[in-house]
């Protein structure tokens, strides 16, 4: 079970760093435009991402 977690922290860890790696000065600019946004919408944007790969967990891996 453990093997799961790992391979899916590496997952997660090659799409993070395709955006930076790819296109350093438009991921720059989002991640600016990410910091501008009020503690309220990415609080909601956070929720949205988690439940998403909640939903994604239940309905693929059980």
């Amino acid at each position: 079970m453990a093997d799961y977690w790992w391979a899916a922290l590496g997952l997660v860890l090659i799409i993070e760093g395709l955006g930076p790696m790819l296109f350093p000065n438009k991921w720059r600019s989002y991640l600016q435009k990410i910091a501008e946004q009020p503690t309220a919408q990415m609080q909601q944007l956070g929720g949205i991402l988690v439940t998403a790969g909640v939903l994604l967990l239940i309905f693929f891996v059980s």
